[in-house]
């Protein structure tokens, strides 16, 4: 079989690329466009092309401030420091760019801060008490109020240290404190003792002795009185049941009025008849005063009679003078 010859021919040339140069150079251009879209998307996003009102912050010194940091307002970035310098009356001017659409936020009665903590970096901030306030006005001028912690640092461990030299006399040995609880021990030994509180009161055991014996004495006055009171309404119940039982001196007393009432009852109706045996008596006696009235006018008559008959008597012996007996027997 005869052998197979070899091809050793090159490959075939690719065919050439057509405006290639013009696709490299809009390539480029492109990757140009989005870098400088990129660029003013991010200037834009920063707040570059916003409006801007200018505030400037008077402080003693600049420390810890940086061109570009924040002020911020409630925890929200409405400030970019864009400048620091120094003023000629040797304060520190620091220049900032608050957008307008959050300079509403500030208003002439705002407070600005700067606060530099022991960690982290530090803060510019804004407070605003009262939203009604007039607006703060482009250009104003505030000063602000440092919050250094590491400067109280110093101050803080003066104190700490005095309070540790405070203790050390408080615990040394002839202190007053220690003093005061060895006497508080005492005490607390002495509470635990026979007597108790009243030891630690009276401040010896014979007196205390003297406090419990009258105390006994007092619990066995209460026992008799307890007794004597118990013995009183034992009385009291005897009493009640003589008094005002079935058989007790108010049922007698009740029969006993009773029968007085029907006594005076009796009198009563003897009294009535009483009165009518008065009234026909009165009525009698009415009737003999009546005739007695008739009886002097009789009288009266009948003396009358006589004076004439004696007047006639007397005028006959006068002309009758034979006659000597001038007696005149009157019936």
């Amino acid at each position: 079989m005869p052998d197979t010859p070899v091809s050793n021919s090159e490959p075939a040339a690719q065919p050439a690329v057509r405006h290639l140069e013009l696709k490299a150079r809009l390539l480029l251009a492109f990757t140009v466009l989005l870098v400088a879209g990129s660029a003013l998307y991010l200037l834009y996003a920063r707040g570059v092309f916003e409006p801007i009102q200018a505030l400037v912050l008077t402080a003693e010194d600049s420390e810890g401030v940086v061109v570009g940091m924040d002020m911020t307002f409630s925890g929200f970035p409405i400030g970019r420091v864009n400048r620091v310098e120094l003023a000629p009356d040797g304060n520190v001017r620091i220049l900032i760019d608050v957008a307008k659409k959050d300079a509403h936020w500030l208003r002439t009665s705002s407070v600005f801060t700067l606060t530099r903590g022991v960690v982290g970096g530090t803060n510019i901030r804004a407070f605003t008490g009262m939203l009604t306030d007039p607006p703060l006005g482009d250009g104003a001028i505030r000063p602000v109020l440092r919050g250094d912690a590491t400067a109280e640092l110093p101050r803080v461990i003066a104190a700490a240290k005095e309070a540790l030299e405070n203790i050390v006399a408080m615990t040394a040995q002839d202190a007053a404190l220690r003093n005061t609880l060895a006497n508080a021990q005492a005490v607390t030994d002495r509470l635990k003792g026979p007597r108790g509180a009243m030891g630690v009161l009276l401040g010896n055991d014979e007196d205390a002795g003297k406090i419990v014996a009258a105390l006994d004495r007092a619990n066995t006055l209460l026992a008799r009185m307890d007794t004597l009171a118990a013995r009183v309404d034992g009385l009291a119940v005897k009493a009640d049941t003589q008094v005002f039982g079935q058989q007790g001196l108010v049922k007698d007393a009740q029969s006993a009025v009773r029968q007085i009432d029907g006594l005076l009852a009796d009198t009563r109706a003897s009294l009535k008849k009483i009165d009518a045996v008065l009234a026909e008596a009165q009525a009698v006696g009415a009737n003999v005063r009546g005739a007695t009235g008739d009886l002097g006018a009789l009288r009266a008559d009948v003396d009358a009679n006589l004076r004439k008959i004696e007047g006639l008597v007397n005028e006959i012996n006068r002309k009758w003078p034979f006659a000597r007996d001038t007696e005149i027997k009157v019936p």
